[in-house]
Parts: structure tokens; C-alpha cells; sequence
């Protein structure tokens, strides 16, 4: 039986595109300015399986450019952003964890994940996940430079069959290319929209 969130999707989607997103495990490593607005938009296109990795609880520092509230502050990003996906469709399901991913841990997660996005901001743990995940066969959508008020185009590159990086590649945050809303929504929805295309198409 159908929720009314999802006899609405109908109204775009085919039962067979809407059954082709609800089976797909997708996994989301950072749920920061990209990674939760990620979440935000492929909830709303459908999907439904989710496992959502960080260790950072909300910031007002956040609220310029990520998907949470000002009464959110303080709290579980992990926690606050699975209640929101919940909310939008009742019938997702959020497998979540508030822990840092290192070396010895990474493994544990996104085992049955189809598609993973890396999200997260330090460098680091970009190469980590990369590394972790680049060969495992699933489909990796990372993002990379999409600070500042002004920037280069930000473009989808496909890199191999299974890895894709959405970004400028060039604008990281500093003093002088602020992380803003504009263009880390515009990143986060071309890293979703890459997932939609290799579902659907």
C-alpha cells in the first residue's frame, strides 16, 4: 500500500521508475552542506533506504547553507536529519550512525549501500572514503569546490564507470571563498541528480 507522499510522486514517475529508486540502498558519508541537502532531494524523488554517517552536532554556523533550523542547534545531525527524511516520507527507512569513519572503522558501514556520496568537508576523509570505496563496484559521487560567491562552473566529471566528482574542483573554503548556500545547494543537487540519471536511464 501506497503513502500519499508516494501516490503523489505518481503523478511524475512510472511504477516501474518509482519501484527502480525505492530499491536502492543509498549512503551518505557527512551530512554537512552537501550531505544534507543530498538527502533532502533524493527523499523527495523517491528513494527510501538510507544510511547516514557524521559525528557533528548542528552549529549556527551551519544554518547558511545546511538543511537544518535554528531550533535545531545543538543537536544530532544524524539524528535531526533522519526525523526530516521521516517526515517528508514515513515510510523511509534510516539506518544511521553519529561516529567518526577512520581506517579501522570505515569497513563497517555502507556494506549494502548501491550509492554512496561522499559529503564531508576535510580533505582527509575525502581520500579516505575514496580509497575505501573507490573499487568496491558501487556507484561514488564525490564533491570538490563549490565555495565562494564567484567561482568556476560547477560541472559533473565522470571519471570511470562508477565514480563521478561534482564541483569546480578548484574553490576551496577560506577567507576569501566563504562556504554559501547557493553554490553548495547547486553542488549537493547535481551530486543527486547524478544518482537519478544512473537509476532511471
Amino acid at each position: 500500500m501506497r503513502n500519499l507522499f508516494e501516490e503523489g510522486l505518481l503523478r511524475y514517475l512510472t511504477v516501474e521508475q518509482l519501484g527502480k529508486i525505492q530499491r536502492t540502498k543509498i549512503g551518505i558519508a557527512g551530512v554537512g552542506g552537501l550531505g544534507s541537502n543530498i538527502a533532502h532531494a533524493l527523499v523527495r524523488t523517491g528513494f527510501v533506504d538510507f544510511e547516514i554517517v557524521d559525528i557533528d552536532y548542528i552549529d549556527a554556523s551551519n544554518l547558511n547553507r545546511q538543511n537544518y533550523y535554528y531550533d535545531e542547534v545543538g543537536q544530532s545531525k544524524v539524528e535531526v536529519t533522519a526525523k526530516r527524511l521521516q517526515q517528508i516520507n514515513p515510510d523511509v527507512q534510516v539506518k544511521l550512525a553519529q561516529i567518526k569513519l577512520n581506517k579501522e572503522n570505515i569497513k563497517e558501514y555502507f556494506s549494502d549501500s548501491d550509492i554512496l556520496f561522499e559529503a564531508f568537508d576535510k580533505v582527509e576523509s575525502k581520500i579516505l572514503l575514496l580509497e575505501s570505496f573507490g573499487n568496491s563496484g558501487k556507484l561514488l559521487i564525490s564533491g570538490n569546490g563549490m565555495s565562494g560567491v564567484v567561482g568556476e562552473v560547477i560541472k559533473v566529471r565522470q571519471l570511470s564507470e562508477n565514480l563521478y566528482l561534482v564541483g569546480d574542483g578548484v574553490t576551496e573554503v577560506g577567507q576569501d571563498n566563504p562556504p554559501l548556500a547557493p553554490r553548495v545547494i547547486a553542488c549537493a543537487s547535481l551530486m543527486a541528480s547524478v544518482a537519478v540519471e544512473r537509476v532511471l536511464l
